[in-house]
């Protein structure tokens, strides 16, 4: 379950990273660490991320955080890239990562497997669609738990 605090965050962070031509991948907060480890991913989307993105908007979203008081205890922030095992979830994503290779893990077996691996051909409103050696395997949306770029599959 999502920390009850990331929904304001994520409020505070996403016109910040706007702002630095930024956008927010991911808020999580690890609230099992001492001290508590607030982290966010974020992505250029005209450029690869590096670490001059991760300082500028960790010393914008830092600043924010201070002034609006939202997390009332000491904590940890870190600003990140989410790197390329991230997990494909938005229309975005999946246009911009077609024809990369990626595994696809489904809460149920389909065809006796739960993990597929191939190149992203699309994602529409019903399937997810991959390339195996020239063949097209067909997954059901509804069956899908994760779709992870797979960086130890050749594209």
């Amino acid at each position: 379950m999502a920390h009850p605090l990331i929904p304001q965050i994520t409020d505070i962070a996403t016109p910040i990273a706007a702002q630095l031509g930024l956008e927010v991948v991911a808020v999580i907060f690890h609230t099992h660490e001492r001290p508590p480890c607030l982290r966010v991913d974020i992505r250029n989307p005209a450029a690869e991320t590096g670490l001059q993105d991760c300082e500028r908007m960790s010393r914008a979203l830092e600043a924010a955080l201070d002034t609006s008081e939202t997390i009332p205890f000491p904590y940890a922030l870190e600003v990140s890239s989410p790197g390329t095992s991230r997990q494909l979830t938005t229309d975005r994503e999946f246009n911009a990562f077609s024809g990369f290779a990626v595994q696809v893990t489904t809460h149920q077996p389909l065809d006796k497997k739960t993990e597929w691996q191939g190149q992203l051909i699309r994602r529409d409103d019903t399937k997810i669609y991959l390339s195996q050696k020239g063949r097209t395997v067909e997954i059901p949306r509804e069956l899908v738990s994760k779709v992870s770029l797979d960086d130890q599959q050749p594209a």
